[in-house]
């Protein structure tokens, strides 16, 4: 007998996980038999049991579908009618399981509960899910036990916000300077999250050297021949629609042997001054940083020197910086800025000079000359009524003053002794620019001409009538440069200087000759 009762006790525990509906309908329908048999005896209220006998229960409401996010509570309900003797059970349809029956709870679930309305007139079956989790989720079926056992079916549909798989995701990663960098990111959540990547600071994502995104979807981020401006933080965002969305922050970096380039390699300071030497560098992971002298002596903080790296953006960046107080004439020479990360290194170097300290120049008509620039160059260079200052420096006397007046007299000697007929034909054998250039030449000799005459007139005011006659020319040719003198402004007429020179040539030579002849007379 014990093999048998083992046997029927494996079936009956089959019968319960395959679905034990079976044994309730069963003893569902012993009960309906009983009240079937009460019916058919005689009694004084055969009318009233007849007639609720006929009287079947009927559901009067649809188990209505519902959607919850995980973690919260809900409630499943099952309205009927006319339920007389007959029992109530809810069941979950996908796991063959009878959760309830009446106001019994059957599952060892905790978070399982009933509860039913006995004051409605169509009592209501409650069955309440605590703390509801994913695997809660499928079809939950509500049963009558009458004779045709009658059912109605309602969905959960659990939805469950999006979490990031960190052990399937990148963490963050350091490569070298063109290597190619992959980022994965895993999420779970139902429905299934999608994935989508962006950089921390909104800047644009190189894919490839030609395709550069604000955003870009999927669970793999490749970035190919990666380079210094592809480091930073990385968001992978998952996101399915049931809040909250959730976020994991990759950092990448890249890399690199230390760079630098110098504003300015040579600097010059006057003996007492103080001076800041500056180098810019790029480096990663930050470089060890310091200065040396020529003869490789590293530069220590003290009253002399004062040292200082100041980090940049992005981080990769760094200014070094030398501050030398009261400069000497040993403080002159080279200077070395130096870093180390490692990657590598790499160094460059500033010389320091002695320079003039600086002044404010006196008005002195022997230091220098405030002149217009009368040039064909300048006439086409220069805008009309601009000013150059020229100048002239400490002029010595004598010699040089006589060389220089020769030479413009041999020069303006053998440009007005030629005939007309002849320049015109050298002008039609020389091509444009020489004409300019010819005209140049003569003007650039004329204005060193003009200059020393003035500064020559200012020094020796008496002129005999021979000089004088010899250097009016010139002067009437730079009239407006003599009155530019007299008010302390000086304008820049270049063409009209242009003028001048190629319209009355001859004219100036004619008054010259005149003048000349008045002189000796």
């Amino acid at each position: 007998m014990a093999p048998v009762r083992g046997g029927v006790g494996a079936l009956l525990m089959l019968l319960l996980l395959r679905g034990v509906t079976v044994l309730v309908l069963m003893h569902f329908a012993g009960t309906a038999a009983r009240l079937a048999e009460s019916a058919a005896a005689p009694s004084s209220n055969t009318g009233m049991v007849a007639n609720a006998v006929l009287e079947d229960p009927e559901f009067t409401d649809v188990i209505e579908n519902i959607t919850v996010p995980a973690g919260r509570n809900v409630k499943l309900a099952c309205s009927v009618k006319n339920l007389g003797s007959y029992k109530v059970a809810w069941m979950h349809f996908e796991q063959s399981a009878i959760l309830t029956v009446h106001n019994h709870v059957i599952t060892r679930n905790p978070r399982i509960s009933v509860t039913h309305d006995k004051h409605d007139k169509h009592k209501t079956w409650f069955l309440h899910i605590s703390n509801v989790q994913e695997e809660d989720k499928g079809r939950y079926m509500c049963q009558i036990n009458t004779v045709t056992a009658k059912t109605q079916f309602g969905y959960l549909h659990v939805v469950v916000p999006p979490n990031i798989d960190d052990s399937v995701s990148s963490s963050d990663v350091i490569v070298r300077e063109g290597a190619n960098v992959t980022l994965r990111c895993k999420a779970t959540g139902s429905p299934p999250p999608s994935i989508k990547w962006k950089r921390d600071d909104n800047t644009k994502i190189a894919i490839t050297k030609n395709n550069s995104v604000l955003e870009w979807e999927g669970d793999v981020l490749t970035l190919s021949r990666v380079s210094r401006f592809d480091m930073g933080a990385y968001l992978c965002i998952a996101s399915n629609g049931v809040p909250p969305s959730v976020s994991k922050r990759i950092k990448v970096s890249v890399d690199f042997p230390p760079m630098l380039w110098i504003p300015h390699q040579l600097v010059g300071i006057p003996v007492g001054y103080n001076v800041t030497l500056e180098c810019n560098i790029e480096a990663h992971p930050t470089s060890l940083n310091y200065w040396t002298r020529e003869n490789d002596q590293m530069i220590h903080d003290s009253f002399k020197y004062k040292t200082e790296s100041i980090p940049g953006t992005p981080s990769y960046k760094a200014v070094m910086r030398l501050y030398i107080t009261e400069v000497q004439h040993s403080d002159y020479g080279i200077y070395k800025c130096i870093a180390k990360n490692p990657r590598g290194e790499t160094d460059g170097t500033i010389r320091l000079y002695s320079s003039s300290p600086p002044t404010t120049i006196p008005p002195s008509t022997t230091e220098s000359i405030i002149t217009t620039v009368a040039t064909t160059k300048s006439a086409f260079e220069l805008p009309f009524g601009s000013t150059t200052i020229v100048p002239v420096g400490y002029i010595d006397k004598g010699n040089k003053y006589q060389s220089n007046l020769n030479d413009v007299d041999r020069s303006e000697q053998k440009s007005s002794n030629g005939s007309k007929s002849s320049r015109d034909r050298a002008t039609s054998k020389q091509p444009k620019h020489s004409v300019f250039r010819k005209l140049e030449e003569v003007a650039s000799l004329k204005k060193q001409r003009r200059e020393l005459i003035l500064h020559k007139h200012l020094e020796k005011p008496k002129l005999s009538h021979r000089d004088f006659g010899k250097q009016l020319g010139i002067v009437r040719l730079t009239s407006f440069f003599r009155d530019t003198i007299g008010s302390g402004t000086s304008v820049n007429d270049g063409s009209r200087g242009f003028l001048l020179f190629s319209n009355k040539r001859d004219k100036i030579g004619k008054t010259k000759q005149q003048h000349t002849k008045n002189g000796e007379a």
